[in-house]
């Protein structure tokens, strides 16, 4: 009898150790308002305009101002070199882009000691990364989503931005975490 009572006893608090963890999870509506306050607390030390210029003619530099780039706040870029304004891309054109990246809940969360920079823009022995430019129906180019993209929109191959991407305009695989990230890329051609 005093087996089954420690059989019953233990599996209770396991039991009640679940439902309370399950608990601590948060919401997705939860989720987003974490990552909408991890991205106002970047910018608010940052410069932000709300429009890309009209004349389409970006201040660039270290402090360049982050420009919204997308009607919902999901895109920021500060163009740190505007590249070749004679050499757009167009659609499916293979682009090959070298990154480093900054988990933006983490800074906001556990301060700068805390997080790092990582990416492939360090290892140029690493495999390549690429995509098609606005060619989504390809795995290859959907998987990086589409806010890597977006700067080609504006800017010449061989550009270089620093971009806020919420989760959903991030990687593809990583859409369920609601991370937004600070990119750092710059974008080339094949070389032929």
């Amino acid at each position: 009898m005093k087996i089954l009572k420690t059989i019953i006893l233990s599996l209770t608090v396991i039991t009640c150790s679940v439902f309370v963890s399950c608990n601590d999870s948060k919401s997705y509506a939860e989720l987003l308002t974490d990552e909408n306050h991890a991205c106002n607390a970047f910018l608010a030390d940052q410069r932000v305009e709300n429009e890309i210029p009209a004349d389409s003619v970006f201040e660039i530099g270290e402090d360049a101002p982050y420009y919204r780039i997308d009607e919902e706040g999901n895109l920021y870029m500060q163009v740190l070199d505007a590249g070749d304004p004679n050499d757009k891309a167009e659609y499916d054109d293979l682009i090959y882009f070298r990154f480093m990246r900054l988990n933006l809940s983490d800074l906001y969360f556990y301060g700068e000691d805390a997080v790092s920079w990582n990416g492939n823009a360090d290892n140029m022995a690493s495999s390549p990364t690429s995509f098609r430019f606005q060619n989504y129906t390809l795995s290859s180019s959907s998987q990086y989503g589409v806010g890597i993209q977006a700067p080609l929109n504006f800017l010449g191959i061989g550009c270089r931005v620093n971009i806020v991407i919420k989760s959903q305009y991030g990687m593809t695989e990583e859409l369920a975490y609601v991370i937004p990230f600070l990119y750092n890329i710059r974008y080339f051609r094949p070389q032929t």
